[in-house]
């Protein structure tokens, strides 16, 4: 799982935002009845997506591999830089840096759910079966909001009850990020206070 690992991350802070004139465009159409992708922008994102009826379908330790191995391998092919990520059972969160060169933001999750769905139904012996609801994406624009959602996506598997020390469970970013980052950067983040963030995670 090494080669596939991101590379240490220089600092955790967020760029000033590139501004533009959008008094003469149109608004984006917000869709009803499905989460809205404004993506069009690279930019620092925290990302979370379930399941299908968050069933649990990577519910052994092969197939939370394969979940974890697809995303960080697409990650770098696409060139978002991952900053955190947890993988459970049937559902994921990650904060991704993009760069210029970054693939679009929903060609690399559709492209992560396309494939990562294909292997489980191969690995479970079933054909056509759904695996992915949708995802939802907010683009971090403030370092507090930014600094506590890498903090809750380190310790996603303490909040859900999975483990009681964040770098104890295998499929998240919380042993890599105590590996890579500085001291005073992981004592830092994991200062800031996670339980009045507010997420979609009630899976």
């Amino acid at each position: 799982m090494d080669e596939y690992l991101p590379s240490s991350p220089n600092s955790f802070a967020l760029k000033p935002p590139v501004t533009k004139d959008i008094s003469r465009e149109a608004p984006p159409k917000d869709w009803p009845h499905a989460p809205v992708h404004r993506l069009s922008e690279h930019g620092i994102y925290f990302v979370t997506a379930g399941t299908l009826h968050k069933q649990h379908l990577f519910d052994t330790p092969a197939k939370r591999d394969l979940l974890e191995r697809m995303l960080l391998s697409l990650a770098k092919k696409s060139v978002w830089q991952l900053e955190a990520w947890a993988v459970l059972v049937n559902h994921y969160h990650i904060v991704a840096r993009g760069a210029p060169d970054s693939v679009p933001m929903g060609e690399f999750l559709r492209e992560l759910h396309s494939r990562s769905a294909r292997e489980l139904n191969r690995m479970d012996g079933v054909e056509d079966r759904t695996v992915w609801y949708n995802f939802r994406d907010t683009r971090l624009t403030y370092q507090y909001s930014y600094l506590a959602r890498l903090n809750y996506v380190h310790r996603n598997a303490v909040k859900h009850g999975l483990v009681p020390v964040a770098n104890q469970y295998p499929w998240c970013s919380a042993a890599w990020f105590e590996r890579t980052a500085s001291p005073a950067q992981v004592k830092t983040i994991y200062r800031f206070k996670i339980d009045q963030v507010k997420v979609e995670d009630d899976f």
